[in-house]
């Protein structure tokens, strides 16, 4: 038998159900995702629910549109559904489409009254539909592990009819928390720590500081398309392109080689603090790691953060390598994230970096030369290029 066109898409929201007073404003919020997601498709309709959202396909492909949902953060999961009237006998005919549907051997019925003045009660509508599919197929009932599950809810108006429950990416909806700038060094970590950020509604801008002629143009290319993967959970991404040159010769030009990456991360800090204040962002986010590399000890984490008037949040701090990884190939980076174009950091990497810096020594190194002026120079020419995922291009480079 042919698939079942559904008709509508139901989705529950989750974690939302427990914001409270502030409940209005999330679903909202997550209905307005969901319609950028999917405006491609014109003849969606949508109804807001108490518990969720009913998406109309009128004849839009069910298929299609699944793939596109499951990247808007922000629900618990969704259904293909079948609304039809108030009929226990054109339920049991739906009900039978949906089971012969694929090549399924056991099945279960689970029945929800949100009408409670309907005349059957749950256990009988099971009963009466599954007695009406076991007749007509060669189907079992399982009911602790049936390979279909046919879930039945009883409205006012009508009765839904839904089967495969897809579950969502969680979260809240991007955006609801206001916005976070990602320090977007190319690797693995950072683009994990950017889906964790957008994961918890923050509207992400990301921020890379180049290094050329000494990284490549490869290196930036890299990081553009880290950042156009990204870019499905919440549209585009602004990524702004820092010239960090002249400001990391100078570091090391004047400061002690131990010291000259926790300096290079206080100006990276500096730089992302300040260009926050100009975009009216509240939010630092990165890949760092506790005791991943020397810049990343709770000492090193605690003096670098130390120049930032802006909030820093860490989502990758407790997380090891091994779930940075794993997690990385789960969103789709990973591939793209290994790939041997090194940046401003592996660069000019030292021998024996200090681990356990000290804030008077770190401000004797930058009292030696001007960073105030060169990070204004930074910030002047910071270059902004818009990324999105809609966005073609033959050769998949920027």
């Amino acid at each position: 038998m042919a698939d079942i066109l559904y008709d509508h898409i139901v989705v529950r929201y989750g974690e939302l159900s427990t914001k409270g007073k502030n409940k209005k404003d999330f679903t909202k919020a997550l209905t307005h995702n969901i319609k950028i997601r999917l405006k491609h498709y014109e003849k969606l309709e949508y109804k807001t629910l108490h518990d969720g959202l009913f998406i109309k396909l009128n004849g839009e492909d069910f298929n299609l549109i699944k793939e596109d949902l499951k990247q808007v953060f922000g629900y618990a999961y969704f259904s293909g559904a079948l609304i039809v009237e108030k009929d226990l006998e054109v339920v049991k005919e739906e009900a039978l489409k949906l089971a012969l549907k694929n090549d399924y051997k056991t099945f279960k019925i689970n029945t929800r009254r949100t009408d409670k003045t309907y005349p059957l009660r749950s256990d009988d509508i099971n009963r009466q539909i599954a007695g009406h599919i076991l007749r007509n197929s060669e189907l079992k009932v399982d009911v602790h592990k049936p390979d279909l599950m046919i879930y039945v809810v009883v409205e006012k108006d009508d009765i839904i009819l839904m089967d495969e429950k897809v579950k969502g990416p969680g979260g809240y909806p991007v955006g609801i928390n206001g916005r976070a700038m990602v320090m977007m060094s190319g690797g693995i970590d950072s683009p994990v720590a950017a889906y964790l950020t957008m994961k918890r509604g923050l509207r992400i801008e990301c921020i890379h500081f180049a290094s050329q002629p000494y990284t490549s143009k490869q290196a930036l290319d890299k990081v553009l398309n880290l950042a156009k993967m990204l870019s499905v959970y919440q549209e585009n991404i602004l990524v702004h392109v820092i010239p960090f040159t002249d400001l990391q010769l100078a570091i090391y030009k004047n400061c002690k080689e131990s010291h000259a990456i926790t300096i290079m991360r206080r100006m990276m800090y500096r730089i992302a603090d300040r260009l926050c204040q100009k975009r009216k962002i509240g939010l630092i986010t990165n890949g760092e790691s506790v005791g991943q590399v020397a810049s990343q000890t709770p000492e090193s984490i605690a003096v670098i953060g130390k120049v930032s008037d802006t909030l820093i949040m860490r989502p990758l701090c407790m997380m090891d390598k091994i779930e940075n990884i794993e997690m990385a190939k789960k969103i789709g980076t990973y591939e793209t994230s290994i790939l041997p174009f090194e940046d401003c950091c592996t660069i000019f990497e030292p021998k024996n970096p200090v681990t356990k810096p000290k804030e008077k020594d770190c401000l004797y190194f930058e009292s030696l030369f001007d960073y105030e002026s060169l990070i204004e120079e930074c910030l002047n020419n910071d270059e902004i290029i818009k990324v999105s995922y809609q966005d073609k291009n033959d050769d998949g480079i920027f």
